[in-house]
């Protein structure tokens, strides 16, 4: 099959209108979670989260995906469907080794989360419920502990003159070592043998054809930067085009920049530069360093804000940082180990509720400091942070509003009335979250 993109997929399933095109209509007329007030100013608001829901099988998942639905979530991301090396009885945790990240064979997507049936029914639930389903899709590498002995590769479709990779700034070793002992798949390179490469791609295109063919929205790209940036412009991206499917990229990194190569090939991407400044900051840190921070900042378009995932664990002010992830530009991933204690988090469900309902448009930093951070989001949603232990603390700020009295939707502070020159007084309790907009 062509490698260029310009193969029809065949049985590709129709994509449902996604969530957020079918309720945000009803959410702005008045219909909302738990009976919460809306903003008449919401008719130009409302963005999309993501749940990670990880660590259970596709048929506990299915059950779970009305719920998930209530909770005002638009779509989940879940672990990689092929056959894969390790199963439950590995694991000596919930998520210690992480199942699905050991490829054995892409063709069978028979695996420890449940059948291809499982699977598909995962999907079709997820789209009654209005759902979307991105699905981790691992292509850098195989299993690890089993040589070169793989059903559709042989040792010369691997990189094998690097072995580990002992140099993290070393971007060769980064592309062609074998991470974490996990055999290395030679994408691009041939290594003398003409059809290697080819071979490779045409396996991963069908992979990721096969993912799209069961009626996924969505790939959310695993070990990024350990793939030369040539194979997702020229190869892995245009497929998603042909199948028609979005995707969001890990790309591990600290700096926004090198993130952005990766998101320049035609993805979106993880933000990895504001995760390490949030584990900081919501250490009882600097509030002032939220500002500007992350590929949120610069590129809100293609960024995933997160405050934890399956491999980075949350900072101790673990509220505090999903009020400010959930009121940000981008679309935010939500992600507990325990999914279910996530769903029936009251905090993080109102802060669900409020982002999908309430925040749009530009950021507009009003005011930051080492406690209090403030910030509004164009004319929808003023938000004030404070990350001081025992006392309030508050600043008369700047706004878009004129004589307009806005209401808290976290409900622990009281209305307030913005001037007629657009400036109001707010106050934030300590380590808590005000999310103020207008009636």
């Amino acid at each position: 099959m062509a490698e260029n993109g310009n193969h029809s997929s065949g049985n590709q399933r129709a994509k449902p209108i996604s969530r957020r095109t079918l309720v945000c209509g009803a959410a702005m007329a008045g219909l909302s979670f738990a009976g919460a007030r809306v903003a008449s100013t919401a008719a130009a608001a409302g963005e999309s989260v993501f749940f990670q829901y990880f660590h259970e099988t596709w048929p506990t998942i299915t059950d779970t995906l009305p719920t998930v639905a209530n909770r005002g979530y638009d779509g989940i991301w879940i672990q990689a469907p092929q056959e894969s090396a390790l199963s439950w009885s590995d694991q000596e945790s919930r998520n210690d080794p992480p199942l699905g990240y050991q490829p054995v064979d892409f063709r069978s997507f028979d695996s420890e989360f449940g059948t291809e049936e499982d699977f598909q029914c995962l999907i079709d639930t997820a789209h009654e419920n209005d759902l979307e389903v991105y699905v981790d899709c691992v292509m850098n590498h195989m299993a690890a502990n089993r040589g070169y002995d793989f059903p559709q590769f042989d040792e010369k479709h691997f990189h094998t003159h690097v072995s580990s990779i002992d140099d993290w700034d070393d971007e060769h070793q980064v592309e062609h070592g074998d991470l974490l002992g996990l055999k290395d798949l030679a994408q691009l390179e041939s290594h003398g043998h003409e059809d290697t490469a080819p071979h490779v791609r045409e396996q991963l295109r069908e992979y990721m054809k096969k993912i799209a063919d069961f009626g996924a929205d969505g790939y959310r790209y695993d070990a990024v930067k350990h793939i030369d940036p040539e194979y997702w412009e020229r190869y892995a991206n245009r497929w998603a085009d042909e199948f028609d499917m979005n995707r969001v990229g890990e790309v591990l990194a600290g700096t926004v920049d090198y993130v952005r190569t990766y998101i320049n090939t035609g993805m979106n991407a993880l933000d990895y530069p504001l995760y390490w400044v949030l584990d900081d900051v919501f250490d009882y840190g600097d509030m002032s360093r939220l500002e500007g921070a992350g590929v949120t900042t610069q590129d809100p378009w293609h960024s995933w804000p997160f405050v934890q995932n399956h491999d980075e664990g949350a900072p101790p002010q673990y509220h505090l940082a999903y009020a400010h992830v959930l009121t940000i530009e981008g679309t935010p991933l939500v992600y507990n180990l325990y999914p279910t204690e996530i769903l029936d988090d009251d905090a993080i469900t109102n802060m669900v509720w409020v982002k999908t309902n309430l925040a749009g448009g530009t950021t507009y930093w009003r005011h930051t400091d080492s406690d209090l951070a403030i910030y509004e989001r164009d004319n929808t949603l003023l938000v004030g942070l404070n990350n001081d232990t025992s006392e309030w603390h508050g600043d008369r700020v700047y706004t878009t509003w004129r004589n307009e009295t806005l209401t808290d939707y976290s409900g622990t502070a009281a209305d307030v009335t913005v001037d007629g020159d657009g400036w109001v007084e707010i106050w934030v309790p300590p380590e808590g979250w005000v999310f103020y907009a207008p009636y």
